[in-house]
């Protein structure tokens, strides 16, 4: 049975808990060319256990749909992968079967945490961030002339934080208030940043509009377009987000059925959730241009290009 002594272990040998270097845009931008190019997985949400009654989320087959997703990245020329929530769907021995799968990329890799990471029981939960070898719950890092900011939608949620956590009040009165106010996202399974956090979120879009970069935001959570899968504070990250022009697109899981909007020329992807059906797999590979991002869709995932506004601050 794996302990979390030997999952930190493993996750750190694996290099996930070595700082990123950053890179630099291709040179290929004077021509018009890409400036680098990433990969996206969305909601692996791995357990040994039968299918979901109804057919779907199929938890098994996540190990044989990570692996061939890695081996598509690997025979690819990308920066990093990033995982965007629900590594696994319950229980901790779950991440000793799908973690060692990372080992095996040649690529940079970043973790976004999702509700289901947190299905692992009271004695595991303050081990979570640093099994995965996450530096924090929520961090940014850059490259590119990009910030990626990742956020973390567990942090005031009923299932995150350990018992006796002021943060799990707070989660219950935001919850209480949204299903008094009839709310479509009003569920115990979805979250919200903290005050602490969101103060957090502001200073690094200002920390990247003072060094001329753009946004790319990371979440498991949607925050648009109106969904029943949104954070509960989904309307006051919108305002802040919308509020910059130099943030370009909030990519997001957690709705397997995907998900997408737009507004003042921002957008909002939500990808399609790997674990969702037997045979299909789900990501993507998203290439940066000067005027544009390119995703490339594989198996359910749409293939999309998305329009960038030009921006003063980047």
């Amino acid at each position: 049975m794996p302990t979390r002594r030997t999952l930190i272990k493993a996750t750190a040998a694996a290099g996930l808990l070595a700082p990123f270097a950053g890179f630099a845009a291709s040179t290929a931008k004077a021509q018009g060319g890409a400036l680098f190019r990433f990969g996206i997985v969305a909601d692996p949400q791995y357990a040994p256990f039968p299918p979901k009654p109804g057919g779907t989320r199929y938890y098994a087959n996540s190990l044989w749909k990570l692996t061939e997703a890695i081996e598509s990245f690997n025979k690819q020329d990308l920066e990093f992968v990033v995982t965007l929530g629900d590594i696994i769907d319950r229980h901790w021995d779950s991440f000793g079967d799908i973690l060692p799968i990372y080992d095996r990329l040649r690529h940079d890799h970043f973790f976004v945490l999702g509700n289901h990471d947190y299905e692992v029981g009271q004695d595991y939960l303050r081990s979570v961030v640093r099994t995965v070898g996450m530096p924090k719950p929520y961090y940014d890092f850059t490259g590119g002339g990009y910030r990626f900011i990742v956020l973390d939608g567990n942090d005031v949620s009923l299932f995150a934080p350990p018992a006796g956590d002021p943060r799990l009040e707070i989660a219950a009165a935001r919850l209480a208030k949204l299903r008094e106010a009839g709310a479509p996202n009003a569920h115990n399974w979805n979250g919200s940043l903290s005050d602490v956090q969101f103060s957090w979120l502001g200073e690094a879009l200002d920390r990247a509009r003072s060094a001329g970069e753009k946004v790319i935001v990371l979440s498991h959570y949607p925050v648009y377009p109106h969904d029943m899968h949104n954070l509960w504070d989904s309307e006051r990250i919108v305002e802040l987000l919308t509020s910059h022009e130099h943030v370009v697109a909030f990519f997001n899981g957690h709705n397997h059925a995907g998900n997408y909007g737009e507004i003042s020329g921002k957008h909002f992807v939500n990808f399609q959730g790997m674990v969702e059906t037997p045979a299909h797999n789900a990501f993507a590979i998203v290439t940066v241009y000067e005027n544009r991002l390119e995703i490339a869709g594989f198996g359910r995932e749409p293939s999309r290009s998305l329009r960038l506004p030009e921006t003063r601050g980047a």
